[in-house]
């Protein structure tokens, strides 16, 4: 059966997939959250209790009013769900436990709709923003909540952590700022990179604000038998986790570390984008919705939007402590490893090839990755020489040319050109970086800053 023809099935056999409610419960070791999501059909029922565990903290408060903690759980609900929507696609999604607005279905359709575009592509499946779902609510009635106190630290910032070399320099250029107390790394399912990056910054697990989230089993048992599979916008589900953070902490500045490329969509000439919960339009509907249902106080921006890849890649590697255990290879990640054979890899390699010499960057990816000849076809995508880009979180096809033009100029002569370089010929990609700094959410102070991290 194509994915076409099953999601056409699935649609009518399971019409309706409910969010029944949440739960939340402190403990000795910190909060714990559960929601209940269901969907049924032809008889069968399946049941999807996700969790997540916020680690106790010195730091943390868990005395917090109940309606504000409702309406933060309830919303951290609502984009999880996604992920259970996506294995049996329901045509209709109905919220039990809160009330939503027009504007609020409006904005939750978008987000779901073009977070998976990678997945309706991916999976050949024709769908639109008007017919792919309609969202109901049950309950009728529901306060607007403004959750953070005139107690919060204006001048400190949450500051989310992923392993790769993006969250190193928000990390270091914020904290240079004001000094290492100034920021609070978060991260989410620590693994080898994230607690090595820390670490490598002078912080200990102590220091740092830690979420725990499950996928539920259930869910992994439908994708092993065949159910609708593929990428969903996770960057979105930790935004609203984070407003969460912001609320137990008492730090309304969330900075995260997307940069403007996350803007190009990944399939040239399409709105299909990897990285759209990356982007500064999510960044910007995600901030008004915040502001009109949640909380006017709290401050979610990307700190690194106004750089291209090839700043970041630069300030970067002015930071050689981090060199040895960064690491932001997907298909490595378990393993704490460059895989050396995948696009994020080759991508990685190529944009930070300008700045640091190549007998120390093959000592931190195994290997001279444009030297390999398997990585011919990611080479391509990434150059732009393919119909797609890869589906990664990697830079714009111009960054990439120029990256490359500035390391076959820097390093290499053409007799000794690595294999990937022989016979191509960078595009002449001229990077207009000046309206960077002026689509952005950052303050001037914190422009000022950034700025002066490029002198």
């Amino acid at each position: 059966m194509n994915n076409q023809k099953k999601y056409n099935t699935y649609r009518q056999t399971f019409k309706e997939f409910v969010y029944e409610g949440y739960e939340y419960d402190v403990q000795s070791d910190g909060l714990h959250i559960s929601f209940l999501f269901h969907i049924d059909g032809s008889g069968q029922r399946f049941e999807f209790h996700p969790k997540a565990h916020v680690l106790a903290r010195p730091f943390l408060n868990f005395n917090q009013e109940k309606a504000a903690m409702d309406m933060l759980v309830f919303n951290i609900g609502m984009v999880e769900l996604i992920s259970y929507w996506k294995c049996l696609c329901p045509q209709k999604v109905e919220v039990r436990c809160g009330c939503l607005s027009d504007e609020q279905i409006a904005f939750w359709k978008k987000l779901y709709f073009n977070g998976l575009g990678e997945f309706f592509y991916t999976n050949s499946i024709r769908a639109t923003l008007e017919d792919f779902m309609t969202i109901s609510s049950t309950t009728t009635g529901s306060d607007q909540f403004s959750v953070v106190n005139s107690q919060s630290s204006i001048g400190r910032y949450l500051v989310p952590i992923g392993g790769g070399k993006d969250s190193v320099v928000t990390l270091e250029c914020l904290r240079g700022a004001n000094g290492a107390k100034s920021v609070v790394p978060l991260i989410m399912n620590p693994r080898g990179a994230t607690i090595e990056c820390i670490q490598a910054g002078g912080y200990t697990m102590d220091d740092v604000l830690v979420i725990k989230r499950g996928i539920d089993q259930q869910l992994l048992d439908l994708n092993a038998k065949g159910a609708l599979n593929g990428h969903t916008p996770f960057s979105a589900m930790l935004a609203f986790y984070t407003m969460l953070a912001a609320q137990l902490s008492g730090i309304p500045n969330v900075a995260l570390s997307n940069e403007s490329s996350a803007n190009e969509s990944t399939v040239v000439g399409t709105n299909v984008n990897h990285q759209y919960s990356k982007s500064l339009e999510f960044e910007n509907d995600f901030r008004k919705y915040v502001k009109d249902n949640i909380s006017t106080q709290f401050n979610y921006f990307s700190f690194l939007r106004p750089l291209s890849e090839l700043q970041i890649a630069m300030l970067f590697a002015q930071n050689e402590k981090y060199f040895d255990v960064f690491k932001s290879c997907n298909a490595g990640s378990k393993q704490d490893i460059w895989c050396g054979k995948c696009a994020k890899c080759l991508f990685a390699y190529i944009i930070l090839s300008p700045f640091i010499v190549p007998e120390r960057l093959n000592s931190i990816f195994g290997k001279n990755m444009l030297d390999d000849p398997e990585m011919e076809n990611f080479f391509l995508e990434l150059a732009g020489k393919a119909e797609t880009k890869p589906f990664e979180c990697v830079g714009t096809i111009d960054e990439v040319n120029v990256a490359l033009g500035m390391t076959m100029k820097k390093w290499y002569t053409a007799d000794n050109l690595p294999y990937l370089l022989r016979g191509f010929a960078p595009s002449q990609a001229a990077m207009d970086l000046k309206h960077l700094f002026q689509d952005n959410n950052l303050s001037q102070d914190e422009l000022n800053l950034l700025a002066s991290k490029l002198v």
